[in-house]
């Protein structure tokens, strides 16, 4: 009786809460909010803005709820009223199965996928010693059309988003997780956990294993956790698909991971084969060049990559975190593939230790049209001037 009594005052007290957003000194887009809404169990809950806006709140498991804003100009506190809505509503992320594993949808919408089935061959003539899953591919714009290449001609080791290293040393071995043609190394998916769908985000998480091939029997080097989550933006400058991949590296024994300066490799993205040749593909990085040769080996806050799709042009920014290692971290951009890594060895060598996990984030916005610079500088002011809210009645 008494937790009914509870629920009720909750409820009726939902419309009573108001959540402030204090202001940051720069634009932000694709702001994430989390605030300690009093939810009752089983609430599917609101929030409106003074403009009408209205957003969907997710209840967490640690009593918050989390939200997104599609944009907050410079300077402006923003305050919302919060509301109980009629009736609850599919989640508008869903994760489910896909034609080669999980796939996320938004909106009733395919927006990503995470290969899980590495047995399947995209062409006849890939041999299959270079077969693998746990990457993501393909990756959608808002208007559907796909950003992201898989077994390309040129470098049939390439894959959509993936995180494996190039030049390493481990055991005293060199060895190599990224060129899988070698046989020094490879990166497998190990296990899919974790699965969520939900009114504003939903994801998974994964463990990979880099897989050191270089002595007489192979031994894994490196657990790679992968954590996708991918959200509902509603009402930003334009249509954009948002996640964030974040991923957790540890020793899979007692033996460090040597990592030597080196020019790639770490993350990739890598584009469809139409955008392939010199003039095939776009870039931009957070300090304006658009020039992949004069980009090369500098460093940025967010990269661009996109090309002509059945949109028109499409593609997607890369936004780097400000805690990752090494942030702003260099670029290797290919100077005629349509393909891009950011890479910490870039200025010199440095070593995963035992007991000592290494975590990296990235944000990725995926959109149709021109590459809008004051878009992506504004979504990344998001992850360096986080949400800061407070809840009263």
């Amino acid at each position: 009786m008494l937790r009914l009594f509870a629920a009720l005052c909750l409820t009726s007290g939902l419309s009573a809460q108001t959540i402030t957003i204090a202001p940051a000194p720069v634009d932000r887009a694709a702001l994430v909010v989390r605030a300690k809404v009093a939810q009752a169990i089983g609430d599917v809950i609101s929030a409106k803005d003074s403009s009408g806006h209205e957003y969907a709140l997710q209840a967490e498991d640690d009593q918050t709820s989390t939200f997104v804003v599609g944009f907050i100009p410079a300077n402006a506190t923003t305050t919302l009223k919060v509301a109980k809505l009629a009736s609850a509503k599919p989640p508008a992320v869903k994760v489910g199965p896909g034609e080669d594993g999980l796939m996320i949808s938004i909106n009733g919408k395919e927006a990503l996928n995470f290969r899980t089935n590495k047995d399947k061959k995209p062409r006849a003539d890939i041999k299959p010693d270079i077969l693998r899953a746990g990457y993501l591919h393909p990756v959608r714009s808002p208007s559907g059309a796909v950003v992201t290449g898989d077994y390309p001609s040129d470098h049939v080791h390439h894959h959509g988003i993936w995180t494996p290293y190039t030049k390493a040393s481990f055991q005293g071995r060199a060895t190599d997780f990224w060129n899988m043609h070698l046989k020094k190394g490879e990166e497998q998916l190990h296990a899919v956990g974790r699965q969520w769908s939900g009114e504003v985000h939903g994801g998974f998480e994964a463990e990979l294993h880099m897989n050191d091939l270089s002595g007489s029997t192979p031994i894994t080097a490196l657990y790679d956790r992968w954590s996708v989550k991918a959200y509902v933006v509603s009402h930003a400058p334009k249509a954009i698909q948002v996640f964030d991949l974040t991923t957790t590296q540890t020793c899979a024994t007692d033996s460090p991971l040597e990592l030597p300066e080196y020019h790639y490799g770490s993350f990739g993205l890598r584009g469809p084969d139409q955008w392939n040749g010199v003039d095939g593909a776009r870039f931009l990085t957070s300090e304006g060049i658009t020039d992949r040769k004069k980009g090369e080996g500098t460093r940025a806050r967010w990269c661009y990559l996109g090309g002509k799709t059945e949109a028109g042009l499409s593609g997607t920014a890369v936004l780097g975190f400000p805690e990752n290692f090494r942030f702003p971290t260099p670029l290797r951009l290919h100077p005629n593939m349509p393909y891009f890594s950011i890479v910490p060895q870039k200025l010199g060598a440095f070593t995963i230790e035992p007991g000592k996990p290494y975590v990296t984030r990235y944000r990725f916005v995926v959109t149709d049209g021109e590459p809008d610079a004051k878009l992506f500088e504004a979504c990344w002011n998001s992850l360096a001037y986080p949400a800061v809210s407070s809840v009263a009645r």
